[in-house]
């Protein structure tokens, strides 16, 4: 379990595979290890490199407040330690929010940028429903919690289909010796409401690919649709009939269109 001191926490991440680097950054309250299902695609052709973010996994987990900003350069300090001068950035959720601050900060040290149901700003909606989550965190027993989390980031025919393994995940969750803690879990809530990269991203000008899910009800297609129109330069894919999970309710059309994109736009060709 490498760890590394990076903006002053101690950061804790994962490496799998071999090839150019692959820095992968999860969503709201997850580990780095939830990119499982992408990195057994990913590592046959990239080093991949699992980020547990600041107040999450193995990470330090200080008071806040945390921002998107800060998480980038928790990245971009731990691509100094690893002495990696540039990789592929792909963030999911609010890994996404973190790749746009890292493209923005360090644009000379991304290869491409890869944008999973992402946001450049926060609406009235999608900032309730990252209250009521971090609320729900709060005050719901573990299970409850989960089942609040699935009801918002899946499909209702996802929901139906994936019941019983849906249900072991809410009952593993009572099971976990080491939770996140409140504090990080609005700590990061707080980082995802207060983002904001509007008027910003046109500057970007690695390769990007964005991939959002039609049917998203957390941050729901026209926020992608926003990025697309700032970035004229990127790709969209849009998921028909799939969720804020787009990248697991369409699990091997994800993986493949995602590391088609990586792989056309590796260094070495």
């Amino acid at each position: 379990m490498p760890v590394i001191q990076s903006n002053g926490i101690e950061l804790h991440y994962t490496e799998r595979g071999q090839g150019e680097p692959l820095v992968l950054l999860m969503g709201l309250g997850a580990p780095g290890s939830v990119w499982e299902e992408h990195v057994r695609a990913y590592e046959r052709h990239f080093r991949c490199i699992l980020v547990d973010n600041r107040g999450a996994g193995g990470t330090a987990k200080p008071e806040g407040p945390y921002t998107t900003k800060v998480m980038a350069a928790d990245t971009i300090g731990l691509m100094d330690v690893l002495h990696i001068d540039k990789a592929h950035i792909s963030g999911i959720s609010m890994g996404s929010a973190i790749a746009q601050e890292v493209a923005l900060a360090a644009p000379d040290r991304v290869i491409s940028l890869s944008l999973n149901c992402s946001w450049q700003q926060c609406d009235t909606y999608t900032s309730s429903v990252f209250e009521t989550l971090g609320s729900g965190y709060s005050h719901m027993p573990a299970d409850e919690f989960q089942k609040l989390l699935q009801l918002i980031i899946y499909t209702p025919a996802y929901y139906n289909n994936h019941f019983l393994k849906l249900d072991a995940a809410r009952a593993a969750a009572l099971l976990e010796e080491n939770p996140m803690p409140a504090h990080a879990f609005l700590a990061q809530c707080d980082a995802c409401t207060s983002h904001q990269t509007t008027g910003r991203l046109g500057a970007i000008t690695a390769p990007t690919l964005i991939t959002v899910g039609d049917k998203d009800i957390f941050t729901p297609i026209h926020l992608s649709l926003a990025i697309a129109g700032e970035m004229k330069h990127a790709e969209l894919q849009v998921f028909e009939g799939s969720g804020h999970t787009h990248h697991w309710d369409r699990l091997d059309d994800f993986n493949r269109i995602t590391l088609d994109f990586l792989l056309r736009h590796r260094h070495l060709g």
